[in-house]
């Protein structure tokens, strides 16, 4: 029987992870050392950076970019974060009327430009609406992730002290990219009929888009993959007592084929938006997943 191992682990409170990190759902090969954080996002750094965890969840815009940076990381086909994209950008009614079309030549907010959110918004808004992104000025609040890179001459750090939300209320930016949030006050989505444009974009784009999906140490994927094959198995299992959708409209599917069109989609849009120096295929990111996983992760 393999030894046991311990792996020091960002997991966050989801949905999909709760069986998992309940004990509902346990495993006798793998132990999981969570570390407790109430948003996983402010541990990306960390990951990427100081190299500080074994396995977890990681946006995939930062794997892209850590791949390219040659970070020793593995992607597993196992979704842990994905929502659709259409009604996360907001512009303030009382200051203007805006639509989407209008957007080239405004200021638009977001947390950091190598956000996943604000890439896939960017992607959507250039695809659908015809918006130059080298027009618009992205103003932002964090650092990338990746130390290694460097925001575009479009991008323009807000002042310190300033609050995303509250630059839009106070008509400091045009738009900005908030988040899974409703409307509030004078705070309207920039595309009203979001639900019904995501559901068309999903079905054109395959499927709901992926935020968050899992990651292992490279040394430990190169030296147990009996490890690779249990995390693997009991992720999905976790997912699964969630009772949460399936089909076209899933946001955490599982499987290399069911995540082929949204990753291939993301990391097209990272590399035309400057974020990755080439553009991957979704069989080289999956290359170690498909050697260890075969017809489990078809």
């Amino acid at each position: 029987m393999s030894d046991p191992v311990t792996l020091h682990s960002l997991l966050g409170n989801h949905p999909s992870t709760k069986a998992l990190k309940s004990g509902q759902i346990s495993s006798a090969l793998v132990t999981f050392d969570y570390v407790e954080v109430k948003v996983a996002n402010t541990q990306f750094k960390a990951m990427v950076r100081d190299l500080k965890y074994d396995f977890g969840e990681l946006a995939i815009v930062t794997f892209l970019q850590a791949k390219a940076y040659h970070k020793p990381y593995v992607l597993l086909p196992a979704t842990i974060v994905g929502r659709n994209q259409h009604h996360t950008i907001f512009y303030n009614a009382d200051k203007r009327r805006l639509t989407a079309p209008e957007l080239g030549g405004t200021r638009v907010g977001v947390r950091a430009y190598t956000q996943t959110t604000g890439a896939w918004v960017r992607g959507l808004l250039a695809e659908d609406y015809g918006i130059d992104l080298d027009s618009v000025t992205w103003v932002t609040f964090e650092d990338p992730h990746l130390s290694e890179y460097r925001d575009p001459p479009i991008v323009e750090r807000a002042p310190v002290g300033k609050v995303l939300k509250q630059m839009l209320l106070d008509g400091e930016i045009d738009a900005a990219i908030l988040g899974d949030v409703a409307e509030e006050g004078p705070l309207k989505h920039l595309i009203p009929d979001h639900e019904a444009k995501a559901r068309t974009w999903a079905r054109a784009h395959g499927g709901v888009p992926i935020n968050h999906l899992a990651v292992m140490r490279e040394s430990i994927v190169g030296s147990r993959p009996d490890v690779v094959r249990e995390v693997y198995r009991v992720l999905k299992e976790s997912r699964a007592a969630a009772a949460l959708p399936t089909g076209t409209d899933d946001p955490l599917r599982f499987g290399i084929e069911a995540i082929r069109g949204s990753l291939d989609e993301i990391a097209t849009c990272a590399f035309r938006q400057g974020l990755i120096p080439r553009c991957p295929s979704v069989d080289e990111l999956f290359a170690d997943a498909a050697r260890i996983l075969g017809a489990v992760a078809e």
